[in-house]
């Protein structure tokens, strides 16, 4: 009887182990391989810093409420409230010890494309990956470029809060698993070359959908429910529904909608409020082609 059970046991312990490795392989990190960043040659800072304003970098690492030239700090240190825990965005200044001095082309490239930390860690999908992988090679490494023009900081952003079982790293693959890649959001058929780049604007650099697509219990968007509007990470209200056929802006031209991303102003002449006067202000930095790509994109995106 006692060997019956012990045979049991060690058959049910391998059969654990042998799950976990299975696990284990299917999710561990992925990073690129040092060759997929070689021979990019050197950044095109202009065009760096356009991808700057288009992902919003300055939104989540700059210090709260910071203003002019302090934008361009990028100490990290706010807090991000989140139903898994609060999040502290990390300092990415080019500062060698507190921010991403000592980091390589490839440690970066990975992290924005790849949610993989410089430690080979899966990061934490609250840095917005998931739309970043879809950004071209060129563009990260322009935007690295960038980035390196900007002031040092030597803030430490404090460790995140999460409780267990979001503390573990490791179930992070899991996420992945489900949810991460690096396709188009929607399939658009017959786009011109103003929608194809108002469509990796928003789905790659810009991440619109982070904030105005709806999410399940694990994070992840609802499929079907692109940029449908979602509850406001921040707590209170929402954030809208901004598809043609959404209350708030599918009666917007795409003119109107350009002009809103230029000056804040709707059609109304009701001013853009909250986080997204923010989100403004950065893609106002654009040139005007792209706020018009980003409005063309927008008025043949589908509606739900």
């Amino acid at each position: 009887m006692v060997a019956r059970f012990t045979r049991w046991l060690l058959c049910l312990v391998g059969a654990a182990l042998i799950g976990f490795a299975a696990f284990y392989f299917i999710t561990k990190p992925a990073p690129f391989p040092e060759s997929h960043w070689a021979g990019l040659g050197d950044p095109d800072i202009k065009n760096g810093e356009m991808v700057f304003w288009a992902g919003g970098c300055t939104s989540c690492h700059a210090a709260e409420k910071a203003t002019g030239d302090a934008k361009l700090v990028l100490s990290g240190g706010l807090a991000l409230k989140s139903p898994f825990g609060t999040f502290h965005v990390p300092n990415i200044s080019p500062d060698e010890k507190a921010g991403l001095g000592a980091w390589t082309l490839a440690d970066f490239g990975n992290a924005m494309k790849r949610g993989v930390g410089k430690g080979g860690e899966h990061l934490y999908p609250a840095f917005p990956y998931g739309s970043y992988s879809r950004m071209t090679d060129k563009d990260v490494n322009d935007l690295w470029g960038f980035l390196k023009t900007l002031p040092k900081s030597d803030n430490v952003a404090p460790p995140h809060e999460l409780p267990f079982p979001f503390n573990i790293r490791l179930a992070l693959g899991g996420w992945k698993f489900l949810y991460f890649n690096d396709q188009p959001r929607v399939v658009l058929a017959n786009a011109d070359d103003k929608i194809k780049r108002g469509q990796y604007l928003v789905e790659g650099p810009g991440h619109c959908g982070e904030c105005h697509t709806p999410r399940d219990a694990f994070g992840g968007f609802l499929n079907g429910k692109w940029l449908t509007g979602a509850p406001n990470p921040e707590g209170k209200g929402r954030i809208p529904d901004i598809t043609p056929g959404s209350k708030a802006v599918g009666s917007w031209s795409a003119s109107d909608i350009a002009n809103y991303l230029e000056t804040g102003f709707t059609p109304d002449y009701d001013s853009a409020g909250g986080s997204m006067a923010e989100v403004q202000q950065n893609i106002a930095h654009l040139p005007a082609s792209d706020r018009e790509a980003i409005a063309a994109y927008l008025k043949v995106v589908p509606s739900h």
